[in-house]
């Protein structure tokens, strides 16, 4: 019976022992890549993005920032950009000092 307890000790110890060997490294995840949808610049596209842009000033009713107004026409901030450069032409837009944008 003594035998016996010392395989099981034995035992035991290869165990503990191996336990942590065996653990392998993991590499840590790196966070899903956002994937970006690329813009096609033709006259057609910018032209709509300018409505997008109109409209979201002319529901607003008062001056907004770029990034508040790709918010709130759902569209990038580049669109937005594309689309004032646009309405700027057009001369459908003034800038205020604070750099708004409101609608002339």
């Amino acid at each position: 019976m003594a035998e016996k307890k010392a395989t099981t000790k034995k035992a035991a110890e290869t165990k503990e022992v191996k336990a942590p060997a065996a653990k392998k490294a993991t590499a840590a995840k790196k966070p899903a890549a956002k994937k970006v949808e690329a813009t096609v610049v033709n006259a057609e596209n910018i032209g709509f993005k300018a409505g997008d842009v109109y409209q979201a000033l002319a529901a607003a009713e008062k001056a907004l920032n770029v990034k508040e107004i790709a918010k709130a026409a759902k569209i990038s901030e580049e669109e937005t950009l594309l689309g004032l450069g646009w309405l700027f032409k057009e001369g459908k837009l003034l800038s205020t000092e604070d750099n708004k944008i409101v609608l002339a």
